[in-house]
This record gives C-alpha cells, structure tokens and sequence, in this order.
C-alpha cells in the first residue's frame, strides 16, 4: 500500500498502532547503522533510505530524479516489508541474509530484496542492523553500477519469464495443432 505521506513522520502516524510500534523499532535500528552518505526520506510511498543526488548526481536509473534508493521501510497490506536493493542480484549478499536468519532462528521470507514480516518477532533487528552497516554508500554505488544501472527494470524477470514461455509455447503449440488437426481428419471420416 503506498502511502501519499510526504515525510516520514507523517507515514508513521498513518499505521496502526501496532504496526506504527513494529517500523518505528526497525527504523531506529536502519538509522543507527546507516552509513552517513545515505539519506532517510519518502520515496515511492514508503520510508526510504536513498544516495541522494549530492552523493550520486545520477540518481536512480529507473527515474534519474529520484535519489538512488538502497533501503525502503514498509505496511502492505498483509505484511511489513523491508527492502535491501543491495542484496538485488547480489548472490553473496541474500545467501549472508539467509545464514544470519537461520543463525538467529527466524524464518526468512524474502523476494528479490524485499523482507517480509508480519509481526516484530518475525526479524532478527540486529541481523537487520548488520545487514545495513554492511554496505557503505561508496560500496552501494560501485555494485548498482556494476549490476544494476543500464539494465532493463525488471530484467531478470523478463528474461525468466521470456525463457518460460518459450519453452511452454514450444511444447504445447504443437501438441494443440496435432490434437486440432486429429479431430479433423476424425471428424471428416
């Protein structure tokens, strides 16, 4: 659910309570281990931890006005999620988060950088905190250019699934041909 907030403060008066408590706690932990080059801000309806264009005049490949994003704190509708852009792509990065989850207990729900939790207990926070500090702004920079920046967005999922359907069409269209045409020639007899 994105949010029409234009600061943070006012996002987080906009949840629940129990929500507001649970992205507040993650938050601090975010803003206590965040390298001093990133900037917490709004972005795309949600708290966002970003390059800003003073660091990085670029800005983010997809929008080049919008500061480069490298976190982002949310409420959806059924979860909360967190976003790591820089475990995107990134295989050494996400198998990292996925030892220190296991190494605390918790289950890792995770798509390509987004972490789903439904409720505070859900997140190991200093797994989160190190997860963040792990990452300085100069080092984020040097991986979005190396991996990210010039690609498509969404490239990886076009290429899987432009790969998926080929294979689909390739073994189910002739299959239906075969099957129309034998219900013609059984249908003419």
């Amino acid at each position: 659910m994105q949010s029409k907030a234009t600061n943070v403060k006012d996002y987080l008066a906009e949840l629940p309570p129990e929500r507001r408590a649970a992205i507040e706690k993650v938050h601090k932990v975010i803003l206590a281990n965040l390298d001093k080059d990133f900037k917490e801000g709004m972005q795309y309806g949600m708290i966002c931890y970003a390059v800003p264009h003073s660091v990085y005049p670029p800005g983010y490949h997809c929008d080049p006005k919008q500061p480069l994003p490298y976190a982002g704190l949310a409420s959806q509708k059924n979860y909360m999620s967190l976003y790591i852009m820089s475990s995107y792509g990134n295989e050494s990065s996400e198998n990292w988060l996925r030892e220190e989850f296991a190494k605390a207990g918790k289950k890792l729900d995770m798509g390509k950088c987004c972490i789903r939790f439904k409720k505070l207990d859900d997140l190991p926070l200093d797994v989160i905190g190190k997860a963040i500090k792990r990452v300085t702004a100069a080092e984020y920079i040097k991986f979005y250019e190396a991996n990210i920046k010039g690609q498509p967005r969404n490239a990886a999922k076009t290429t899987k699934r432009s790969a998926a359907k080929a294979n689909t069409k390739s073994s189910k269209v002739p299959a239906k041909k075969v099957t129309k045409k034998s219900a013609k020639k059984t249908r003419s007899k």
